[in-house]
């Protein structure tokens, strides 16, 4: 099972991480569009955003001596 070159986990990782930063090129955007496909990229952002909301719980229990 060969990937489309820029549909790899890595890939979409990055793309996600830039997309979240809103420093997404064009030219990427455009690639995600035609090779990736929607549910890599959901479930990678779903992930992305439960590790962004567990460490800043973290950090709130740790700042706040809980």
């Amino acid at each position: 099972m060969s990937q489309q070159p820029g549909t790899g986990f890595w890939s979409v990782l990055m793309s996600v991480v830039a997309g979240v930063f809103g420093v997404q090129s064009h030219k990427n955007y455009e690639r995600d569009f035609t090779k990736g496909t929607f549910v890599s990229f959901l479930i990678i952002g779903i992930i992305l955003v439960a590790m962004m909301v567990v460490s800043l719980m973290m950090f709130v229990k740790w700042l706040t001596g809980y």
